[in-house]
């Protein structure tokens, strides 16, 4: 299985790595791909470091384990450049998609000689605008579409606006809000 695309997420429990990666798994599965979404944590607590997967093909997966050799890795919190190997793994070819204000080439040093491409965004500043909280979940989602293009953009906005209506149905400035957030986060991540 040539086509498959494994992404391993690193966040901090509360910040929505976990929900961005299962939102990415529906949002795959309903262009017809096969998915796999799943969390990895020990006790659960606010603030300790979460590991979240997502594995997208074509054809249907038989592998059923962590990720060891990810695509790609997205860090929803910067700090845990500092605590974990995020980049354990992650292959040359492949790309890093960083929560942070900085541009790719000041955070490559922190990244532990990793030669591919390093990327970033600012999400807590757009989940800030656009939403009045600090949710960077939503934004790291987007950034993630732009920089792997497992699915297709147009696809991608239309299925979490669709997901938003849903979840948000008594709240449209929420479902707004979020909108903005995506399309900004998928203009402004930086390629480095």
């Amino acid at each position: 299985m040539n086509d498959i695309v494994e992404i391993r997420w690193h966040g901090r429990g509360g910040q929505g790595a976990k929900t961005a990666s299962l939102l990415l798994a529906d949002a795959a599965f309903n262009t017809g791909k096969y998915v796999q979404g799943f969390p990895e944590y020990g006790p659960e607590r606010m603030g300790a470091p979460i590991t979240a997967y997502n594995r997208i093909s074509s054809e249907r997966s038989t592998v059923h384990s962590n990720i060891y050799f990810p695509d790609y890795v997205v860090v929803v919190d910067e700090t845990l450049l500092y605590s974990v190997d995020v980049t354990a793994g992650l292959k040359p070819e492949g790309a890093i998609v960083v929560n942070s204000g900085k541009t790719p080439a000041e955070l490559r040093p922190q990244l532990k000689g990793y030669e591919g491409k390093v990327c970033t965004i600012d999400a807590g500043k757009i989940s800030e605008e656009e939403l009045g909280k600090n949710f960077p979940n939503t934004p790291m989602l987007a950034a993630i579409v732009k920089v792997s293009g497992v699915v297709e953009a147009e696809a991608f906005v239309q299925d979490m606006e669709a997901s938003f209506k849903h979840k948000f149905a008594s709240k449209p400035q929420v479902i707004e809000g979020n909108m903005r957030a995506l399309k900004r986060a998928m203009e402004e991540v930086q390629v480095g």
